[in-house]
């Protein structure tokens, strides 16, 4: 059994995300990883998905050091999150950090919302994420001060209005966490990295980010991922509670 500490990362599944970007930088702090994505979700998206993506990030990460789980889950399914945990402590020691970097986000304004979509969006983007952070902690048992909770989130709102609202009831469920798992000591951080290039920006789209961005540039999920692998560390546990921007100065 490995000694290193355990990260479950959700959303991992596209070599270019966020997730997967994530997880490579867990695993060279010294992390193991279990990791959840659902192929479906991507390859119904422009940008797609390949397995040999998260074939290639296995080896990566286990090149790095790091033992390594995967689990195909469909998170707008109520009982997903307790098997993926499930999977995760058959394979590893207890969770020590939950990352969550899964989303739906299928474009739709006021008008032309579903109700179909709506509730699709509120099972992944919300209710997921309270099912996952409430089983993280029925679970835990590492030590005080050591356990993680950081999601990622989005403040998209009009012309994605169920993605946006989705993310916003997402952020009140993981600040909630930090004030009610304070007994297990366990940090909870909300991060929005603006506008990431994942492959889904226009050209023309990258141009006018640029322009209004502080910082010069398009993010890049390194970015974010340099920030998770700060607030996991021992170094960043006095960060808690808190809605973290790691945009560049979007403006």
């Amino acid at each position: 059994m490995s000694h290193r500490p355990v990260a479950l990362i959700t959303g991992v599944s596209r070599a270019i995300g966020i997730g997967a970007t994530i997880a490579l930088s867990l695993a060279d702090a010294g992390w193991d990883l279990a990791m959840a994505s659902w192929r479906p979700y991507d390859q119904s998206m422009p940008w797609g998905s390949s397995p040999d993506e998260l074939t290639e990030l296995t080896r990566q990460l286990q090149e790095a050091g790091a033992a390594v789980s995967c689990v195909e889950a469909d998170l707008s399914q109520p009982r997903t999150p307790e098997q993926i945990f499930d999977h995760a402590e058959q394979q590893h020691d207890s969770i020590t950090a939950l990352v969550m970097s899964h989303c739906h986000s299928v474009d739709s304004d006021i008008l032309s919302t579903t109700v179909e979509a709506f509730d699709t969006h509120f099972a992944v983007n919300a209710r997921a994420t309270w099912l996952l952070v409430r089983e993280f902690a029925r679970r835990f048992r590492a030590e005080a001060g050591s356990g993680r909770i950081v999601s990622i989130t989005s403040d998209h709102t009009a012309g994605n209005l169920p993605y946006g609202a989705s993310k916003g009831a997402m952020d009140r469920i993981v600040l909630a966490a930090a004030h009610e798992f304070r007994h297990l000591g366990i940090t909870a951080n909300v991060i929005n990295p603006g506008a990431t290039d994942t492959g889904w920006m226009t050209p023309e789209l990258q141009e006018e980010v640029r322009r209004i961005t502080l910082g010069g540039r398009v993010g890049q999920p390194q970015d974010c991922a340099n920030l998770v692998r700060f607030l996991c560390s021992e170094e960043g546990g006095w960060i808690n509670a808190q809605l973290l921007y790691s945009d560049g100065g979007l403006q």
